[in-house]
């Protein structure tokens, strides 16, 4: 069987959480009952709110991916309309705060731009080399790196 480390608490205590969560009772008391710390709880808490019970069970199994429009309407609302971001996140079905406080900062910063999709990876051509070189310039390189090893083992 396999066991996913970067879970601290396993789906059933998640479920537990999600039961209590629909019966309005709140983070503190969850994390009593649980014995989970409250912090943890509390961003469950903010999950559920978000994304619902799916989203709260979901944790941890997948990054979510958001397209441009999302992005720049929730960081727009949270730093130009000043709506909290627990409410953002809830609006906007954001399941964890921490690329909603990513987005605000680059909001703040760049403006909307700075939210656009980026290209990932190694540019194309930047591992292709120049034209062949011919004998003469090879031949020139092997004498710079010869006469640069007599330099160095001169002066030893």
């Amino acid at each position: 069987m396999s066991v996913d480390l970067r879970l601290r608490h396993d789906r059933s205590l998640r479920e537990r959480a999600a039961e209590m969560f629909e019966r309005g009772l709140g983070y503190g008391f969850v994390a009593r009952g649980l014995g989970v710390p409250a912090e943890a709880v509390r961003d469950w808490q903010k999950t559920y709110r978000a994304t619902g019970r799916d989203g709260l069970l979901k944790m941890g199994k997948k990054h979510a991916r958001y397209d441009f429009e999302t992005k720049v309407a929730a960081a727009r609302a949270v730093v130009d309309d000043g709506m909290a971001k627990p409410e953002a996140m809830e609006r906007f079905g954001i399941a964890s705060a921490t690329p909603l406080k990513q987005w605000c900062r680059l909001y703040r910063g760049d403006g909307a731009e700075a939210l656009r999709p980026k290209p990932k990876g190694r540019p194309r051509g930047s591992g292709a080399k120049g034209a062949p070189r011919t004998r003469e310039q090879e031949l020139e390189e092997r004498v710079r790196k010869l006469e640069a090893q007599v330099a160095y083992l001169k002066n030893r």
